[in-house]
């Protein structure tokens, strides 16, 4: 950290933050100033995924733009260091609404104001010019949901329940077939839900200070993003989180209705919108299968993770039934 500019007054101390169920995360205190630190779990990490140096990559890249997103200060990837690869960024203050707990301290204003306020965000995000920002080479351009296609099927082969794997393949080969019509390219971040945000409220409303946890994200199709966050609205997300969350209450207004919200304030229709759910539905299968891929391996931290096993058949088949 010192070598990277942000130099502590005094000796670290590493206090675990809960909500994670991929990288963990750990707040650095030296007594007077605070950081983030990310690494992957120690043991069961999977190939692309845990990719705290993609993250690393695009807030370094986002900062200066209007996207929020918390200060970069180093990516070290000399696992002699701490033995993981790990970043860390600046202190960003502001709330976590996590669980549904959370969610109930705010009022029906409060969260419309919330609402309003990640569904701007997404949006500045995907109207960032990714070339101009310096990530041209983060991802290609074309071809996104063929890509995620492949990849979350690749992952399913090394996390996912064998005695799923009839309805994984199903559901992976039937996306295969859809011939997906591209809007264009942007930043997409790849895990985007109230969680994955720290806000502020106050008299004027309601305000994203940081868009956290990046390590999915690349170049692709906007739309599979707003899918991405819309599909997290299943209730099958307590299961993977293995807690009552925010993002899956009911009090939140629906998928489709947080779809509609993005589409007026961007003034873009969402294509394929059933196709790109259904993708969706896949990628969040494979995501509790991989959780519970690390749980029986014996590398997660913390209560919760037996549940994730679950949700996999759940999301599989109402990626099927969006089909």
């Amino acid at each position: 950290m010192a070598e990277a500019g942000d130099v502590p007054v005094g000796p670290l101390t590493a206090t675990l933050l809960t909500g994670g169920r991929s990288n963990l995360t750990y707040q650095l205190d030296d007594g007077t100033s605070s950081w983030v630190l990310r690494t992957p779990p120690r043991h069961g990490r999977t190939p692309s995924a845990h990719d705290v140096a993609r993250e690393f990559t695009v807030t370094r890249a986002l900062v200066g733009t209007d996207v929020p997103v918390a200060h970069p200060v180093l990516l070290c990837t000399d696992e002699a260091v701490l033995g993981v690869p790990f970043t860390v960024t600046r202190f960003v203050s502001g709330a976590a609404v996590r669980s549904s707990a959370d969610l109930d301290a705010l009022d029906d204003a409060d969260i419309a104001a919330v609402i309003g306020a990640l569904v701007d965000a997404l949006a500045v995000l995907h109207s960032v010019d990714h070339i101009a920002v310096g990530l041209e080479k983060f991802g290609r351009p074309t071809g996104y949901a063929q890509r995620q296609i492949k990849r979350w099927t690749q992952q399913w082969s090394l996390v996912g329940d064998p005695t799923l794997t009839p309805l994984a393949r199903e559901l992976s080969d039937r996306l295969a077939a859809i011939d997906f019509v591209e809007q264009g390219a942007g930043i997409v971040h790849g895990d985007y839900r109230i969680d994955n945000t720290l806000l502020t409220l106050g008299a004027g409303g309601a305000r994203v200070e940081a868009i956290v946890d990046w390590e999915l994200s690349t170049i692709g199709d906007p739309t599979a993003d707003v899918a991405m966050m819309c599909v997290y609205r299943h209730p099958a997300l307590d299961l993977v989180l293995g807690t009552p969350s925010a993002w899956a209450s009911p009090r939140l207004p629906d998928a489709d209705t947080v779809a509609g919200a993005y589409e007026r304030a961007t003034g873009k229709p969402l294509r394929d919108w059933d196709a790109h759910m259904a993708l969706g539905y896949f990628k969040l299968g494979v995501i509790a299968a991989g959780i519970d891929h690390r749980y029986r391996a014996g590398a997660t931290h913390g209560p919760g993770f037996q549940s994730a096993a679950v949700a996999v058949p759940e999301l599989l088949k109402s990626g099927l039934d969006r089909l």
